[in-house]
């Protein structure tokens, strides 16, 4: 017989983001702005975090008027310590509490690594993984306070498997795997989830410069099992599922979404 009272059971709205409020880095455009949707689909306030705000005042205006939510724009870099700590505490004046972070801010400067300076290696290094563990601990005091939190970290499926020519970036998205893991296990006693997407090819703005390049139609499209890029679209369903109650057993884990990408 069942132990489970299915009677008792929430249903799709396990799911719900209703009067939750989050932080999206990287939130005015591409996978950010796209999950920055997502999440307000299901119900949650957000505010989208750019070091230009005013880059996300159309789309956060739009959000607010299709969804019904809160949404706004925020001006930092996430590379500075105090433009992340007054986020984050205008968010929290804001909304009230602050129980989402998506760390989508981010970078990729591609080269054989005798062709790229130490400077283009520092900079993808100080953007993705500086600004993820930065932005984190900006948000932690309150999360702390409020014992629970959902923190989502966009890692890459580059963080698991290497490619030529990704010298700064494979290295700085298999950091943010460690980090995550770490935070994960550091962060559980208060009841704050820290988990990372790895989004395989999307065509995002990042992706443009060799989406019609022959490495991009072998080495990227041509190795899905899907055999095509990501649309943004299709990032949401993993950031809602995250950042929801349907994700509160899920510690430290890698979400890989990339069309199959791995699986070969």
């Amino acid at each position: 017989m069942s132990t489970l009272d299915f009677s008792q059971l929430p249903g799709l709205s396990i799911f719900s983001l209703k009067g939750k409020s989050a932080i999206i880095t990287g939130g005015t455009k591409g996978l950010g702005l796209a999950m920055a949707a997502g999440l307000a689909s299901a119900g949650a306030h957000v505010l989208l975090v750019s070091r230009k705000a005013s880059d996300g005042d159309e789309a956060a205006a739009e959000i607010a008027a299709q969804y019904g939510v809160k949404a706004m724009t925020f001006a930092a870099d996430v590379v500075d310590q105090a433009g992340m700590e007054a986020m984050a505490k205008f968010a929290y004046e804001a909304f009230g509490s602050i129980d989402i972070l998506i760390n989508s801010a981010g970078i990729n400067i591609r080269g054989a690594i005798d062709e790229l300076s130490h400077a283009d290696f520092t900079k993808v290094m100080d953007v993705n993984v500086t600004g993820t563990w930065l932005a984190c601990r900006a948000v932690t005091p309150y999360m702390k306070e409020q014992k629970k939190g959902a923190i989502i970290n966009l890692a890459s499926t580059l963080g698991l498997v290497g490619l030529a020519n990704r010298t700064p970036y494979t290295a700085s998205k298999g950091a943010v795997v460690q980090m995550t893991r770490a935070l994960a296990l550091e962060f559980a006693p208060w009841n704050i989830n820290v988990n990372a997407i790895c989004p395989g090819p999307f065509l995002t703005e990042m992706n443009l410069p060799i989406a019609d390049t022959e490495e991009g139609k072998k080495f990227v499209v041509g190795a899905t099992a899907l055999g095509r890029w990501g649309e943004l679209k299709e990032i949401q369903g993993a950031a809602i599922f995250l950042a929801s109650d349907a994700a509160t057993y899920m510690v430290g884990s890698m979400v890989t979404v990339d069309g199959g990408w791995t699986a070969r």
